[in-house]
């Protein structure tokens, strides 16, 4: 198996089974930044940790599956302070609300899932 293969089927596996917390539900205000609200749900992968201290960062799209639909990487330039976040079940539309959402003091890269498919919703449940 090659080693790009191998590393999306890890993630993936990762990703569906390991429970998920949401702690800032969407449409909620972010703690430290009321005006910033979460415009799908976002939290992390319980039991696991990354560089922060806290677990791997997730969104959760509105496909309503846990097919890891990529990988969001992140740089804060003012906090100096570079993470990933999986994005799970995403449409290309929340691929692109959630770009937007980061788009803001940070640069970010997102990188799709090459073993996977990104669907938008039909357009009459859009």
């Amino acid at each position: 198996m090659k080693p790009n293969s191998y590393f999306w089927r890890e993630m993936a596996q990762l990703a569906a089974s390991t429970p998920i917390v949401i702690d800032r539900p969407q449409g909620r205000p972010h703690p430290n930044w009321p005006k910033l609200i979460y415009p799908l749900d976002y939290g992390y992968l319980e039991g696991t940790f990354a560089s922060d201290g806290g677990g791997i960062d997730v969104w959760i799209g509105s496909l309503g599956t846990r097919t890891l639909t990529g990988i969001l990487c992140t740089f804060d330039t003012l906090k100096r302070d570079a993470e990933i976040k999986l994005l799970l079940g995403c449409s290309e539309e929340d691929v692109r609300t959630i770009s937007d959402f980061h788009d803001d003091g940070m640069v970010y890269l997102f990188i799709k899932n090459p073993l996977e498919t990104i669907h938008d919703l039909p357009r009459s449940l859009s």
